[in-house]
């Protein structure tokens, strides 16, 4: 955002009729006030006023602007910068005029650089679906991105083949060229090579000279070992080309995971269901579980309920949060009542019944 030379002659807090740490809505509120009073429909004569006014509220009204126009007015008056003393040396705290051309060059130029120069890549979002088990222990695959990509004719330098760009003779590679008008120096845009510091001289025949074009390219990825499904993670350098010089824009990459046949997952654990026959729950017993890595025995411990969930610590998913941790297997205990039973079944429940009352209360 380029500020007008006016900002360094006119006190737009002063025009308003509000303190420098006005808000937006005193000074909205002001304002409105002065343009109800100077408008020319109802005050004709007035028309320089009004404008004023309005300029000043273009200014202040806007808070980017505003925070340029506060930059701008922490320089100081310019009539004393770099003035002398009474002997003939400057006074201390003031600027050299040879250092006040680059410092409002800077500020009066800030917005066309950014439009001009180096341009930093787009990032762009992508999603990929891989298995459980890719999920849990990791995997490369291969992940299809559609968008802005590095022109495959030229390679990205916007150069027809067999040729390369040349450094601007103008600008000596920079973009910019400055333009002295006495006291200031003001920084612009090169013409010769439009601000990117180089020249084609035969542009690319597939890009036109721009270094890009639209198709799918193929990116290679890591997903890290225990990535938890519908998770972000960001490939730096992967996204759109950079313009002028620019690096590359970021790769979001979307990851679904299938679900297992067997196993869940809350985090980084493991979540599994066994069933187990009332005897057993009474006596308890030993079972063999599955994981990823192959089988573990599992202790049931007599009296076991239904809904008891057993921990087998660090059989679960790698943590990608904590290098080197791994989660835990839970196996949730599901107690098997038999729905029929025969006579000599029905006997023996009812003995065990008589021997363990329950007490409903």
């Amino acid at each position: 955002m380029a500020p007008a030379r006016e900002w360094f002659e006119k006190d737009y807090y002063k025009i308003l009729g509000v303190p420098e740490t006005a808000s937006e809505k005193d000074i909205q509120r002001a304002y409105r006030k002065l343009a109800r009073q100077y408008h020319p429909d109802a005050n004709p004569g007035h028309e320089e006023r009004f404008k004023e006014v309005s300029a000043a509220y273009d200014v202040l009204g806007d808070p980017a602007k505003r925070k340029e126009y506060d930059e701008v007015r922490r320089l100081g008056p310019l009539g004393s910068m770099g003035a002398p003393t009474g002997n003939g040396t400057r006074g201390a705290g003031t600027f050299h005029a040879e250092d006040l051309g680059d410092l409002i060059g800077s500020l009066f130029n800030r917005g066309r650089r950014e439009a001009s120069g180096p341009r930093r890549g787009a990032d762009q979002e992508a999603e990929v679906t891989i298995s459980f088990e890719d999920a849990a222990r990791g995997a490369e695959v291969q992940i299809p991105v559609t968008g802005e990509a590095a022109c495959s004719v030229c390679k990205g330098t916007g150069a027809a083949p067999g040729t390369v760009p040349k450094t601007c003779a103008r600008c000596n590679g920079t973009g910019t060229v400055s333009d002295n008008q006495g006291f200031f120096s003001f920084s612009q845009p090169c013409p010769a090579c439009h601000g990117r510091g180089l020249i084609i001289e035969q542009p690319c025949p597939s890009c036109h000279g721009t270094g890009t074009e639209h198709r799918t390219r193929i990116v290679k990825a890591r997903i890290p070992a225990g990535v938890e499904p519908d998770s972000t993670i960001r490939l730096r350098g992967r996204g759109a080309p950079g313009r002028n010089g620019a690096p590359a824009g970021d790769l979001f990459v979307r990851v679904h995971v299938l679900p297992h046949p067997m196993f869940g997952r809350r985090g980084a654990d493991l979540t599994l269901r066994r069933t187990i026959s009332f005897a057993d729950a009474a006596l308890g017993t030993v079972l063999t579980v599955p994981t990823l890595d192959g089988t573990v025995s599992v202790k049931v411990p007599p009296g076991t309920s239904a809904g008891t969930v057993l921990r087998v610590r660090g059989k679960g998913l790698p943590n990608p949060k904590r290098k080197g941790a791994r989660g835990d297997l839970l196996v949730t205990i599901d107690i098997d009542v038999p729905d029929k039973l025969d006579a000599k079944q029905r006997r023996y429940l009812e003995d065990f019944a008589r021997v363990f009352p329950h007490d409903a209360a």
